[in-house]
């Protein structure tokens, strides 16, 4: 059975940088990887994905140039980088494995990963 496993969340100042971290089970080096966040009475946005050997990444607009999708199949781990954070990118952070092609699983769309992790909370203030 797949486990993902957030860390690396918590408060951070505006301009601050956190590292987010999600420990998984060693199938998921053949998955397509992703960071989704979500806030109180919103869906689930997608962030960025990566795909199994690294080769392809996408980064969403709103936080392009700012954030970065790395893994570590070795380590089974998957990291987004965030710098100069904002209050906007406050969230519960979720990351994401799934089987989908990258063409597909780039889409960023939430229904196409079949596991996920508990999440971790990042909370930036002004």
């Amino acid at each position: 059975q797949v486990q993902l496993v957030e860390s690396g969340g918590g408060s951070a100042q505006t301009g601050g940088s956190l590292r987010l971290s999600c420990a998984s089970s060693d199938i998921t080096a053949s998955y397509c990887m992703a960071w989704f966040r979500q806030t109180p009475g919103k869906g689930r946005q997608g962030v960025a994905a990566i795909s199994p050997s690294s080769i392809f990444t996408r980064v969403v607009d709103s936080v392009k140039d700012r954030f970065t999708i790395s893994r570590d199949n070795r380590e089974n781990t998957l990291y987004l980088q965030m710098d100069n954070l904002s209050p906007e990118d406050s969230a519960m952070y979720f990351c994401a494995a799934g089987a989908a092609p990258w063409r597909q699983c780039s889409g960023l769309v939430s229904t196409d990963f079949m596991y996920w992790g508990r999440g971790t909370q990042v909370a930036v203030s002004s």
